[in-house]
């Protein structure tokens, strides 16, 4: 008999390999964020209402053209030693002339990405904390935050390191200046 040596598989590639072998019900969604494997229920109206108030916003105000996507599987580098987070922001915009994400892949490089944006739903806290430490350290210059149950819109830029070291915030109702490329003011009142 034949005895073959196997080498001892890493924790982090089992957890990869168990998350991305997960099958979710449909309108589901799972995310693999620093170690944790989080599952999310489909979203509420209100929830893809604002995305929609969002995007007619940059459609209508900015002069620059992007790309937008709704719940794209963005790669992003993890914080420590679990592997590469698999995140799905709300939304994700990319200038037109970047022309990313033509393939059919479910999980794509954070690369180019100008704002992602989320909004909040029951369970806040991976959209406050966790998934903003995943967008800073994937480089994303902005991350909108819409937090219904504060009632704010707070936009994170500058990221470095493990974070954005810029936050202005504003509650519903005021508006909050969006930088280049998108270069206006986003109206917040129609936001709940």
């Amino acid at each position: 008999m034949t005895v073959m040596a196997h080498e001892p598989q890493a924790q982090e590639d089992t957890l990869l390999e168990g998350f991305l072998a997960l099958q979710t019900p449909e309108g589901f969604r799972a995310e693999l964020i620093d170690g944790e494997i989080v599952v999310t229920p489909p979203p509420g109206g209100g929830h893809d209402k604002n995305i929609w108030k969002l995007v007619r916003q940059v459609v209508e105000k900015s002069d620059t053209r992007f790309d937008f996507w709704g719940n794209k599987g963005l790669v992003t580098p993890s914080g420590g030693r679990c592997p590469k987070n698999h995140v799905i922001p709300d939304g994700t915009f990319v200038r037109e002339e970047a022309d990313l994400y033509n393939d059919d892949e479910s999980w794509s490089p954070a690369e180019g990405i100008d704002m992602v944006v989320e909004v909040t739903s029951s369970r806040p806290g991976p959209d406050r904390v966790a998934k903003r430490h995943c967008y800073a350290r994937a480089g994303i210059p902005l991350y909108l935050l819409v937090d219904r149950e504060k009632q704010r819109v707070t936009l994170f830029s500058e990221p470095e390191d493990d974070d954005y070291h810029r936050v202005v915030w504003v509650p519903f109702g005021k508006p909050i200046a969006l930088p280049e490329p998108f270069d206006f003011e986003l109206d917040t009142s129609e936001l709940f």
